[in-house]
């Protein structure tokens, strides 16, 4: 089981992206070997507004016809996101998102260990990357 981003999302997607070739490969691998792959709601969501703003309606589609149905997605409830939010007001960091403060929660709440991520943030809170930096 693994947790993917959207940092790997954008390498995937994005051609000129640096960590594009790493990224494709290892989403390739994924699907092949049957990986589950988890998402939350929020990382979802992020990578849709993200995609449609940045890359366009086109890449929007290949993504959510090529790629979603690949992911196992935990949507957030109410519960999920008032403890999210309670999480991010502990951790006092400006720079650390409530998306991904959510990942972290759902990472643990589901004991997966490993993010498809180019994110630090997913190191400092323990978690194993992958590929690895």
């Amino acid at each position: 089981m693994i947790l993917i981003d959207t940092s790997a999302i954008f390498a995937i997607l994005d051609k000129n992206d640096i960590n594009h070739f790493r990224a494709a490969n290892l989403w390739q691998e994924l699907v092949q070997k049957e990986i589950d792959i988890f998402i939350n709601s929020n990382l979802l969501l992020e990578s849709i507004a993200l995609i449609q703003r940045r890359h366009g309606m086109e890449i929007l589609h290949q993504f959510h016809f090529s790629m979603v149905p690949w992911l196992k997605i935990e949507w957030t409830d109410i519960e999920k996101h008032t403890h999210a939010i309670e999480m991010l007001f502990a951790a006092n960091r400006r720079h650390l998102s409530l998306v991904d403060i959510s990942a972290f929660a759902t990472m643990r709440r589901l004991g997966i260990r490993k993010a498809f991520t180019f994110d630090q943030h997913f190191a400092e809170e323990g978690f194993d990357l992958i590929p690895a930096s």
